[in-house]
């Protein structure tokens, strides 16, 4: 029989005070996290506003560079679609496209088709593999690299007047051929200009466009640079695509993870499996029981009537079983003289029970499979053990109680 907890603890709090200790912890995460949501969105959505836009004096702007093309001659003329880019890449025009990512392969190809037999550049800021299919077939793109002064180490007049300049992001892996490989990080060119074969339009990928913001334009020979590789003709198109194009919404939906940049798909794998090593890290460990004090005395009846609550919702008649058997044993070992320790003992128990049963003998295979048996097969065997182990003890005890006892004076 368990006793009940009498320890005096202090009284449990208010369902509103427990409720907000339990909750506070995951609402303040959720604040913590929508919080720095809207920051970060504010924060990218005033870095992103005119980014590359010849008419925007931001710093990640390009109005200074627009400024200068405009003295030496060179007409720049915004375009923000597909159609309008190729209707005006026309002969000995340049064709700036300044996120060409997010366009999609029908796009690509009109914008290809339309510029394929015309005089001219290309001008493709940091290509991604889509668009490198579409106007580099065999060129492929490796992994970034940050934006850095360098030098020009190759033999294109631009680069070579121009000298240091702050290029970066996506290196460029080419095959051996005619090409201009400029501006190296580890032997890969982040600026590379690609001879036209058929006609006299080439092609120009630059890994970042950084050196053709506003606040980066008279650092170096960024200016000088940039006044080269799109000033080469009269007339220059400047694309700013946009998801908004309704072009893009006639071709095919693009999925999720062809959104995410080139590079970023190992940082996300990466950050997956942080995440799993912090969730088993910090995981609750299966282990022992540990006995805590209770906050309110709660008698022993309720306590064992839940365990026996939880036995039956779990269909565990062997568990349930095993802790009847075991109590009865433990209290039978001190009646019939057996110690504790060999209270579950089998070949020490066993006869002494039967040794007592001086009433009622009960053979020993029938004690064993009594007080050591298999989990009952369903509820009723179940309840048929506990009334026999009753009456298995009662008789016992019964016993003990009538035992005649010599009198000390005799």
């Amino acid at each position: 029989m368990t006793t009940a907890t009498t320890d005096t603890i202090a009284p449990t709090p208010t369902p509103a005070r427990h409720l907000w200790r339990q909750s506070r912890g995951p609402l303040l995460a959720l604040l913590l996290l929508v919080v720095t949501g809207v920051t970060l969105a504010t924060l990218q959505s005033g870095e992103q506003h005119g980014r590359l836009d010849p008419r925007s004096a931001d710093r990640t702007g390009s109005r200074a560079l627009a400024q200068l093309l405009s003295a030496q001659g060179v007409t720049t003329q915004v375009v923000t679609t597909s159609e309008e880019a190729a209707a005006a890449a026309g002969p000995g025009t340049t064709l700036l496209v300044t996120d060409p990512d997010v366009l999609t392969t029908r796009q690509l190809t009109g914008l290809r088709t339309a510029t394929a037999h015309t005089s001219g550049r290309i001008v493709l800021l940091a290509p991604g593999p889509t668009t490198l299919d579409a106007f580099a077939p065999h060129i492929k793109a490796a992994s970034e690299t940050g934006n850095t002064a360098r030098s020009p180490a190759c033999s294109l007049p631009a680069a070579r007047r121009a000298g240091d300049a702050l290029l970066g992001g996506l290196r460029y892996l080419a095959p051996d051929g005619p090409a201009d490989r400029c501006y190296l990080s580890g032997d890969l060119p982040t600026l590379l200009r690609l001879p036209a074969h058929d006609t006299s339009r080439d092609t120009v990928l630059l890994g970042s466009p950084d050196f053709l913001y506003n606040h980066h334009l008279a650092e170096r020979g960024n200016a000088s640079l940039a006044l080269q590789l799109l000033g080469a003709h009269k007339h220059l198109i400047w694309y700013l695509p946009s998801v908004s194009d309704p072009a893009s919404a006639q071709d095919d939906q693009r999925g999720f993870l062809d959104l995410i940049p080139v590079g970023w798909g190992w940082g996300l794998l990466q950050l997956a499996f942080a995440a799993a090593f912090a969730a088993l890290w910090r995981a609750r460990r299966l282990g022992p029981l540990v006995h805590e004090r209770l906050p309110v005395t709660v008698p022993a009846a309720e306590t064992t009537e839940g365990h026996a609550r939880l036995y039956e919702q779990a269909n565990a008649r062997d568990r349930a079983a095993a802790v009847l058997r075991a109590a009865t044993r433990t209290r039978l070992a001190p009646l019939i003289g057996v110690p504790p320790a060999h209270a579950h003992t089998p070949d020490i128990l066993l006869p002494a029970v039967h040794a007592h049963l001086t009433t009622a003998p009960v053979a020993e295979a029938g004690l064993h499979a009594l007080l050591f048996g298999p989990a009952p097969a369903d509820d009723k065997a179940l309840v048929q053990l506990a009334d026999q182990l009753d009456e298995l003890e009662i008789s016992i005890v019964s016993q003990e109680r009538h035992a005649p006892r010599e009198h000390p004076d005799r």
